[in-house]
């Protein structure tokens, strides 16, 4: 044998690199090996990346920084099997970072991501699902997922047998459909059967994202029939009925919740006795408040539908809500009372919660801690007594009453509100409404009157337009400082708050005391404001300001220019002349302490006395009947001095002598004080000498208040025309005999061509500096002319309860119109009452037609 010859290695090519095995702890160094073309290179960074950038943010955020996202970008659809999946898990785990994705969605990343989708690697599958559902939270890029169809292959992964494939893609779908157009695309793409599949799944988190995908996608109605189709509502009940998913109950009732909208799913569920058993599984011990809640809420919105309420009510839904009410969690409290006030829109469940003791937990719950509870039981109880009168009772015998008023001084508003919707519905039977009226309901509406909330002062005054309905309710509600708040909220910029605060100011009015403390408040002029605006005034107001003046004749007067048959002239009457709307107008009192001016004079109707000489004269009456000789001089003394005392304070205001001044301090300090001692002080011969000469008015002022004087003419009138006028057969007599009682009185006829010559001018001006006020009683005008003779023709008329108008007109012009009945003989036609303007100038008691031109011509200059 020949020796063995070892055999020579042979030397590698000249022009390849030798293999190069090396170690790298710098991070920008790996980042560069990604540009490589050596796939051995590419795979083993990618790999490197894909674990640096899974351990923290921050080396997410770094890699970010160095440029690596550029060149996984390029990788995720390279040749090389390794390359391309590690390139993916980088891809997919470096979406997690805000910065990553801000900077992603300036790229064309998400159309490469979604062309990995269904690919044969289930690991390229899982984590371009996983990028997915990092980019889909955003706005813009479910925008760019849908544009680029990414939806369909996302619902074709939730058959993959592996579950993160599952999950990644249900989560992408997820917050996908958070936008409706995407709703659209999963259920016309038959995603709904894949997405109540999943809720079979082993996995908790897969079956939770099934369910609040299915929970967004049902809230359209095509959805839910899709859901029905697919035997959906019957896995939903069974799914609440499995003690396993007790976490995962509260997401399976929002599905349901939105299903039981539609009747047909209601329906569907009752058939199949599904909706017996979850009113069963609402009321176990064992479920948790949350779930106890949602399955409230859900039967809530169930109830939103009226024939889903005869549903509910034919499977006595009432019973379980009623039992939920006595929870111990709030949150369940409230979601059943809730229920409650929805359901209570069927009629017949409306009862049945009466009828089976359903309402005293709920005025137990009035009293609790949570002011949410208070207000959830609150409205309830709002519902449940709209229009029935079992449960308003059952509210009264129940002491609910008591609870409802303390409720309307709560600080919540909206606790408030239901409070009093809850007393105005009560109220709608008398013999209720007199109950709450006796337990202080006016004196509890005061204060809420105040509220800064526009709801509740809206509230308010209706509640008051509910209650203050009779004298006793009116007097309470002036007693206890209401009127002022009512009066103010008439100005509210909000229409609903004005329109019931006007509904309640008229009701008010029915009072003339009360009528009389409005104007007092302003309500007159803040009426007449509102009334101005087309846009702000309604019709209450309108019928408030009406009524308002109709207790206030003088304002009605002065405003509207006109005083109707039914407008009854009585003391204290006085024609302040026309007033523009937006003019103020005074009172009395106010006029009274004018300076004598050459303006139109006030023409004053008052035949008594004021009340303060009444009731002096009252109290003199009184001791004189019980008290001896020596007493009556006595107190006769005492009012002699008192009388001194007034015209003193009267003579003081009106002199400025020091002298005169001095003179008057004596008669206060004399012992005994006469008329007499008074005249001989001042050397005077009569009381009228020393009005003249210090210009004293003739009225009696007592504390700065005015008084005005009594006018014995007039009374004089209505003694004549009640004796000799009244008695008269007919109306058509009374009204003509009346006009010559007038005419006489007030200077007699006057020729047409002839009223210039008719001095009543000089008259009226001699009147005022007698009297040294703008204020002249009727009765001492001798001369006057149109509106003097038409007032005082009223004043007579109303006397004798003759029906007649006055109406002012332009140019000192007035007149009176009748109403008179044609007369009935045998075989005349019939015809309608005419009315008439009687002529109180110029042809004594004519009766002129209204529509005639003879009225015209009266009536204009």
């Amino acid at each position: 044998m020949g020796k063995k010859v070892k055999k020579e290695v042979e030397a590698p090519p000249k022009d390849v690199f030798d293999p190069l095995n090396f170690e790298s702890k710098k991070t920008g160094t790996v980042v560069l090996m990604l540009k490589s073309d050596e796939e051995e290179v590419l795979a083993k960074a990618c790999e490197a990346i894909y674990r640096f950038a899974d351990k923290c943010e921050e080396n997410k955020l770094m890699l970010l920084e160095l440029g690596a996202m550029e060149s996984l970008i390029r990788l995720i659809n390279h040749e090389e099997k390794m390359v391309k999946r590690y390139a993916c898990m980088a891809f997919g785990v470096m979406a997690g970072h805000a910065d990553v994705r801000r900077y992603l969605r300036k790229t064309d990343a998400i159309p490469s991501a979604i062309q990995l989708l269904g690919d044969e690697d289930d690991v390229c599958n899982e984590f371009a699902s996983l990028f997915l559902s990092h980019m889909s939270g955003d706005f813009s890029s479910k925008l760019s997922i849908g544009q680029s169809e990414g939806v369909e292959p996302l619902i074709n992964l939730l058959a993959s047998p592996d579950p993160d494939v599952q999950k990644n893609s249900l989560q992408a779908i997820c917050n996908l459909v958070q936008d409706f157009q995407s709703r659209t695309a999963v259920r016309e793409l038959g995603g709904i059967p894949s997405l109540l599949e999943s809720l079979k799944s082993e996995y908790a988190v897969i079956q939770g994202l099934g369910l609040s995908t299915l929970a967004s996608v049902t809230q359209d109605g095509e959805s839910r029939a899709v859901v029905r189709e697919n035997e959906g509502l019957e896995l939903l009940v069974d799914f609440l009925g499995n003690k396993d998913y007790d976490d995962l109950h509260v997401h399976a009732l929002s599905v349901l919740s939105n299903c039981l909208e539609d009747t047909e799913s209601l329906d569907d569920i009752r058939s199949t006795g599904g909706l017996e058993s979850l009113l069963s599984f609402a009321t176990e011990a064992s479920t948790s408040p949350e779930v106890q809640a949602n399955t409230a809420r859900a039967l809530s919105r169930a109830a939103k539908n009226v024939e889903n309420g005869k549903i509910l009510h034919e499977q006595e839904a009432e019973k379980t809500l009623i039992t939920m009410t006595g929870s111990e969690s709030d949150i369940v409290r409230i979601a059943a009372c809730q229920a409650i006030a929805t359901l209570s829109n069927n009629l017949a469940a409306k009862d049945a919660f009466g009828k089976s003791e359903g309402i005293p937990p709920l005025i137990n719950l009035l009293s609790a801690e949570n002011p949410m509870v208070r207000e959830a039981a609150t409205l309830a109880l709002a519902n449940l007594t709209l229009t029935n009168t079992n449960n308003a009772n059952e509210v009264l015998t129940s002491g609910g009453v008591e609870q409802l008023l303390s409720l309307l001084q709560f600080n919540k508003e909206s606790v408030v509100i239901n409070s009093a919707a809850c007393l105005i519905n009560m109220a709608q039977d008398l013999t209720i409404r007199n109950d709450i009226f006796k337990r202080g309901i006016v004196a509890s509406l005061t204060e809420p009157l105040k509220s800064k909330s526009p709801r509740v002062q809206s509230k308010i005054a209706q509640a008051v337009s509910t209650f203050v309905t009779g004298a006793e309710a009116r007097s309470e509600i002036c007693q206890h400082g209401g009127l002022e708040p009512l009066v103010q909220l008439v100005k509210s910029g909000d229409a609903d708050v004005r329109r019931n605060a006007s509904c309640a100011l008229l009701l008010c009015c029915a009072d003339p005391p009360t009528a009389a403390a409005i104007s007092k408040l302003g309500g007159l002029e803040i009426l007449q404001e509102i009334n101005s605006s087309e846009q702000r005034c309604n019709n209450f107001s309108v019928a408030a300001f009406e009524k308002l003046l109709d207790s206030n004749l003088p304002a009605k007067y002065s405003l509207t220019g006109r005083l109707a048959s039914h407008n009854i002239i009585t003391d204290g009457f006085y024609d302040a002349g026309q007033l523009r709307p937006e003019s103020k107008f005074f009172t009395l009192d106010e006029i009274s302490k004018q300076e004598v001016n050459q303006k139109r004079p006030i023409l004053l109707v008052n035949c008594k006395a004021t009340d303060v000489v009444k009731s002096q004269d009252d109290s003199s009456e009184k001791g004189s009947r019980v008290s001896s000789k020596a007493s009556y001089t006595r107190r006769k003394k005492e009012r002699q001095k008192k009388k001194v005392k007034r015209f003193i304070i009267s003579f003081r205001e009106h002199v400025t002598n020091k002298s005169q001044i001095l003179l008057s301090k004596k008669i206060v300090t004399c012992k005994s004080v006469t008329d007499q001692k008074i005249l001989h002080l001042f050397k005077i011969k009569s009381r009228n000498t020393i009005i003249k000469k210090f210009r004293i008015k003739r009225f009696v002022v007592s504390d700065g208040v005015y008084h005005p004087p009594v006018d014995n003419v007039l009374q004089s009138y209505f003694d004549n025309v009640t004796k000799y006028i009244l008695p008269m057969p007919s109306t058509r007599e009374q009204i003509v005999a009346l006009a010559q009682f007038v005419v006489d009185k007030m200077g007699g006829e006057i020729d047409r061509g002839k009223m210039s010559d008719f001095s009543w001018e000089l008259h009226i001006a001699e009147l005022k500096y007698d009297l040294k006020s703008n204020i002249i009683p009727i009765g001492k005008i001798q001369y006057g002319i149109h509106y003097h003779r038409a007032l005082l023709y009223k004043v007579l008329a109303d006397k004798i309860g003759v029906p007649c108008s006055l109406v002012r007109g332009e140019y000192n012009r007035a007149w009176n119109e009748v109403t008179i009945a044609a007369s009935l003989e045998k075989g005349a036609a019939r015809y309608p009452p005419t009315r008439y303007i009687i002529d109180l100038m110029h042809d004594t008691g004519k009766l002129i037609r209204t529509d005639s031109p003879e009225a015209v011509q009266y009536k204009s200059i």
